[in-house]
């Protein structure tokens, strides 16, 4: 197993595990990833048993924030509703989307890329928008027009073009699967494409790029790669590489973390590591009492208060290193 498809196993595990999908369910996510039956009920049970139903654990945390550096000041988080639930009157974070327009672009060895293209009004910079781990949906294409709105013109890829886009797929779980099969070379090579169509669509502007969940782990993939032309980067709980080597990158880099979300605070420190190894300009925030996916304003791990918090945090830094 690839550490890709680890990643997405685990998911699909602790998705279970905090109630958001039924056994039945996580065990054919699972089968899709290429894992058999006996090993996926062994993680399922290692990730531990989901809540009683209306048990779920809230959204809030008492602990404290350690937002930013080591010296931030905490940030208070409110919750948007019970785990697994947004609440009903929760509205995405950032001014309403402007609309994106579906493209294709050049990609490596001839193939052919698709994203949505979001052009500001009078841009501040432009920005490359990497999805999470179900491709290119509606929430994502949303971020790109948001991004638009706010001064930032933004292409957000999708990832599974090779294989027809996201949208050839029957359901987001085998979209997910894909993902797993894919190897990181390739997904380099398609992101650096998505960074020249982008820099060609917005002549003059200063790159920088947003990842969210396995797309924030494709952000620290690319800030691996000795990308040259970043000048900023947002992952938001992504999975930090093996062996990740930002020596190639000039990026000024916010990493956004939730206090909750264990899997991926475990990498926190080593990217912190190596963001000082290579003099990068950084700033690592973890919003306290949220959890993973606390952004996504359609899944049910969202925060609305705290996304709001973050989105300014985004447009704050790349207000100083796009602008």
């Amino acid at each position: 197993m690839t550490p890709i498809q680890r990643y997405l196993a685990e998911e699909v595990a602790i998705d279970h595990a905090d109630g958001l999908i039924p056994r039945r369910e996580a065990l054919r996510r699972l089968g899709l990833l290429g894992i058999g039956l006996s090993a996926a009920s062994a993680l399922l049970t290692a990730c531990g048993t989901p809540p009683e139903p209306g048990r779920g654990t809230p959204a809030t945390s008492s602990g404290a924030s350690t937002r930013g550096t080591s010296s931030g000041a905490a940030t208070p988080a409110a919750s948007s509703g019970p785990a697994g639930t947004p609440a009903a009157s929760a509205s995405p974070a950032g001014p309403s989307p402007l609309p994106t327009q579906a493209i294709t672009f050049p990609g490596p060895e001839g193939t052919t890329l698709q994203g949505a293209w979001a052009a500001a009004a009078n841009p501040k910079g432009a920005v490359l928008v990497i999805h999470e781990n179900r491709g290119l949906t509606d929430h994502i294409r949303s971020v790109a027009g948001r991004l638009a709105a706010s001064g930032y013109s933004a292409l957000a890829i999708d990832l599974l073009s090779r294989e027809g886009g996201t949208a050839s797929f029957a359901d987001t779980a085998q979209a997910t699967a894909k993902l797993g099969e894919i190897a990181p070379e390739r997904f380099v090579a398609d992101m650096k494409a998505g960074l020249g169509e982008l820099a060609k669509r917005a002549k003059g502007a200063k790159l920088g790029m947003i990842g969210f969940c396995f797309g924030g782990g494709m952000t620290w993939l690319l800030l691996s790669s000795a990308e040259p032309r970043l000048a900023a980067a947002a992952p938001f709980y992504g999975p930090l590489p093996d062996h990740a080597d930002f020596t190639g990158t000039k990026a000024a880099v916010l990493a956004i973390y939730a206090e909750q979300d264990n899997r991926v605070n475990a990498s926190r420190d080593a990217a912190k590591a190596a963001l000082e190894k290579a003099g990068l300009p950084h700033e690592i925030v973890t919003f306290p009492g949220v959890n993973h996916a606390f952004f996504n304003d359609t899944g049910p791990r969202y925060n609305a208060q705290v996304a709001a918090q973050a989105y300014q945090r985004v447009l704050d830094w790349f207000g100083e290193h796009l602008s």
